[in-house]
C-alpha cells in the first residue's frame, strides 16, 4: 500500500482519492432529500459507518483511519471560546450550551451502549488549550511569577501521569481461552438486566445455568458458583467465568471487573480495583491545579478582587480581546471544575462508606440502600466497617495478592 491506499471495511482495496464514489447509501440519500422523501430503515448508520470508514489521512504503510469523535473538541472548543470572548451575551449563550451538548451527546452514547473518545479528547484537548491560553495571554501581562508558572505546570503534569495509571487495567478478570473467540463473536443473551449507570448484573437461568464451564457438566449453576470455597461469588454468561465478590461486568467494554465502581467516559475505561486509586488521584491534582489556575488569571484580568467575587463581578474584563478570552476561558475552567468536583466528592463520600458506584445504583434499583447526607451517597451496609477501617480498605486495593482466576476456580 502506498501512503493514500488502504483497506476498506469491506477488506477491499481502496484510495483517499476515492472518498467520495461508490457509495450507493449516500447517493440514495442525497436523493430522497431533494425529493423530500424519508430515509429507509438503518440508511443513516450504513451512510455513517461508510463515512467514518473513509475519512483517514496518509501515512508510511496505508493510509489511517481517523476517529470522527476525535475532531469536534479539537475544532469547536476554540472556535466557540473565541466567538463567546466577543461579547458578554455571546459568552452567555456558549458557555450555558456547551454542557447541554456534551450531556445530550453523553445521553445519546449511554443509550447506545457505544464507547467513545470525545470525552477523553475533549478534557485532554481542554486542558492543553487553558495552559496555551494562560501562557499566550495571561503571563506577559507580568503579573503571575515564574514560581507560580512552575507549580501550575507540576500540577498539570501530576495530573497527566496520574491520568495515564488510571487508563490502565482497572482490573479485568482473566477470560478462558476457549471462550475468547465467542466473546468477540458476541454471545446472546437475555437475561441481562440493564442498570443507569452503563453496568449491568446478569442472572443465569434457563439455558444460561446449564452452560458447561470450560467444556464441563452440565449441571453448573449460579448456586454452585456461590458455595466455591464458601464466598459468595457469581457467574457471568458473556464472559464465561466466574466473578468474585463486588466484580461486575461492563457493558461497554465487554469484560468483568474486580470491584467494579463504574465506567467513566472521561478516560473512556472502566474504574475498578487495579485503577480507582489513581483515578481519584487523577481527579484531585485536576482540581488543585485548576482551581489554582483560575485564581491566578483572575488576580491578572480583574485585579483588586477577590477570585470569588472577580468571577461574577469583574467590569474591566471585556475591555480588550485579551482580557474577554481569557476571563471566558476561567468561565469555562469553572463549569468544568464544578463538575470534576461533584464528581470527586461523590466518589469521596462512597468510599466513606464503603460502597461503588455500581453497587449503590443496583441498591436504589432493588430499593435495599438508605439515602444519607441528602441523597449524596447510599449507603448499603454490606461492607461498611466504619469510616478508618473503610479508608484503610480503599488505600490497600490492589496490594494484596490477587486472587486466584475463574479457570483455578473451576
Amino acid at each position: 500500500l502506498c501512503c493514500c491506499e488502504y483497506v476498506d471495511r469491506r477488506g477491499e482495496r481502496n484510495h483517499l482519492a476515492a472518498c467520495c464514489c461508490d457509495c450507493e447509501d449516500l447517493d440514495e440519500g442525497c436523493e430522497r432529500w431533494l425529493t423530500c422523501k424519508s430515509l429507509p430503515p438503518g440508511a443513516l448508520e450504513r451512510i455513517v459507518d461508510t463515512v467514518a470508514d473513509r475519512v483517514r489521512v496518509p501515512w508510511f504503510a496505508g493510509a489511517v483511519k481517523v476517529n470522527l469523535s476525535l475532531v469536534p473538541p479539537l475544532v469547536l472548543l476554540p472556535v466557540l471560546l473565541h466567538v463567546a470572548a466577543l461579547h458578554f451575551l455571546l459568552g452567555l449563550v456558549v458557555l450555558t450550551s456547551l454542557p447541554v451538548v456534551v450531556l445530550w451527546y453523553y445521553y445519546l452514547t449511554h443509550r447506545r451502549k457505544e464507547r467513545t473518545l470525545f470525552f477523553l479528547s475533549l478534557g485532554l484537548f481542554s486542558l492543553g488549550y487553558m495552559y496555551y491560553v494562560f501562557l499566550q495571554e495571561v503571563v506577559p501581562r507580568g503579573h503571575v511569577g515564574y514560581s507560580q508558572v512552575v507549580a501550575l505546570t507540576c500540577g498539570l503534569i501530576l495530573m497527566l501521569a496520574a491520568l495515564s495509571q488510571a487508563k490502565k487495567d482497572p482490573g479485568y478478570l482473566p477470560i478462558p481461552a476457549s471462550d475468547v473467540k465467542s466473546l468477540h463473536q458476541g454471545l446472546p443473551n437475555k437475561n441481562v438486566r440493564g442498570s443507569s449507570n452503563g453496568l449491568h448484573s446478569v442472572n443465569v437461568s434457563g439455558a444460561a445455568s446449564g452452560r458447561a464451564v470450560n467444556g464441563g457438566g452440565k449441571g453448573y449453576s449460579r448456586m454452585s458458583a456461590e458455595e466455591l470455597g464458601g464466598v459468595k461469588k457469581d457467574w457471568c454468561a458473556k464472559c464465561q467465568v466466574v466473578r468474585p465478590a463486588r466484580a461486575g461486568h461492563c457493558r461497554l467494554c465487554g469484560r468483568c471487573v474486580r470491584r467494579l465502581d463504574h465506567h467513566c467516559v472521561w478516560i473512556n475505561s472502566c474504574v475498578g480495583e487495579q485503577n480507582h486509586q489513581a483515578f481519584i488521584l487523577a481527579l484531585s491534582f485536576f482540581m488543585l491545579t485548576s482551581v489554582y489556575g483560575i485564581t491566578l488569571t483572575l488576580h491578572t484580568v480583574c485585579r483588586d478582587r477577590t477570585p470569588v467575587v472577580a468571577l461574577f463581578y469583574c467590569p474591566g474584563a471585556y475591555s480588550d480581546y485579551s482580557s474577554a478570552l481569557s476571563f471566558t476561558c476561567v468561565w469555562y475552567c469553572a463549569i468544568v471544575t464544578a463538575g470534576m468536583g461533584y464528581i470527586l466528592l461523590i466518589q469521596l463520600l462512597n468510599i466513606s462508606y464503603n460502597v461503588t458506584e455500581r453497587e449503590a445504583r443496583l441498591a436504589l434499583r432493588d430499593n435495599t440502600g438508605r439515602r444519607l447526607l441528602g441523597g449524596l451517597v447510599i449507603d448499603t451496609g454490606q461492607y461498611n466497617r466504619g469510616f478508618l477501617c473503610n479508608w484503610g480498605h480503599f488505600l490497600s486495593l490492589g496490594s494484596s495478592p490477587l486472587q486466584h482466576s475463574a479457570e483455578d476456580i473451576v
